[in-house]
């Protein structure tokens, strides 16, 4: 098979990628491979680390509780993704899981949960929302994973932000303008998307980020949306008016 055909089986790994290092595949990674698409030693695979690009790689060893890949050659270099943050209200767990899937699919690189007055749910699952990233990351063939940070109190949401990252609100009260037309004045740079709860932010809760030096409220459109269609919404509108869907070609599609 040829290296560029190493698409079938896609893997995130930590090891470094440089040619003819030997790469350790984990007690779940060995699982997928042996079990799941039935490889053996020899078969080739693609890797990623999120520093490296992607390597082609063959398998050298599939035990029960470990795995070891040898990197052949690179297939593409690690190339810069949006500075694209994603603060949403944490929900029930299958939306919350779908949030943290598409929002990787989309290429948000960090996924922040933010406690507001109407959250509800309980314990914020970062570990698992952590492992559906690098699932998608994988078959969306990204470069890169989104670090998914621990859960932040709206209030307390001001005192560490950077200050040259716009935050865009998705404010369902009527409070900003079309989101086509504000964001077709904005400039390229760092940016964060805020998506309210179920049932929208209190009365008054938005006024805590004033302390936040940019911030643009937006609207999308007369419809209320649930929160999980509203992450998709607005991140596929940022990234057609600001991000990488502005000029770069499906991977399919890309020179080879």
């Amino acid at each position: 098979m040829d290296e560029k055909e190493a698409g079938a089986a896609r893997l995130h790994v930590a090891g470094d990628l440089t040619i003819g290092a030997e790469v350790a595949l984990d007690e779940g990674q060995a699982h997928y491979l042996r079990n799941v698409l039935r490889l053996t030693p020899g078969a080739r695979v693609a890797l990623f680390n999120g520093r490296d690009g992607e390597a082609a790689a063959e398998l050298q060893t599939l035990g029960k509780k470990s795995g070891s890949a040898r990197v052949l050659s690179q297939t593409r270099p690690q190339t810069p993704e949006p500075d694209l943050w994603l603060l949403f209200a944490p929900l029930k767990r299958a939306r919350v899981d779908f949030i943290a899937e598409k929002a990787t699919e989309l290429g948000v690189s960090r996924l922040a949960p933010v406690i507001t007055r109407r959250t509800q749910g309980g314990r914020v699952p970062t570990d698992r929302l952590a492992a559906i990233a690098v699932e998608a990351a994988e078959q969306c063939e990204r470069l890169s994973i989104p670090e998914v940070a621990e859960p932040v109190s709206l209030v307390d949401l001001p005192a560490d932000w950077p200050a040259e990252r716009r935050l865009i609100i998705c404010d369902e009260t009527g409070g900003g303008g079309p989101i086509a037309s504000v964001l077709a004045d904005l400039a390229p740079g760092p940016l964060a998307v805020l998506i309210g709860p179920e049932g929208g932010f209190a009365p008054g809760e938005l006024e805590t980020l004033t302390d936040i030096p940019l911030v643009t409220r937006v609207s999308l459109g007369p419809r209320i949306l649930r929160a999980d269609t509203a992450a998709v919404a607005v991140l596929s509108v940022v990234q057609s008016l600001l991000g990488d869907w502005r000029s770069l070609l499906p991977r399919s599609s890309q020179p080879s």
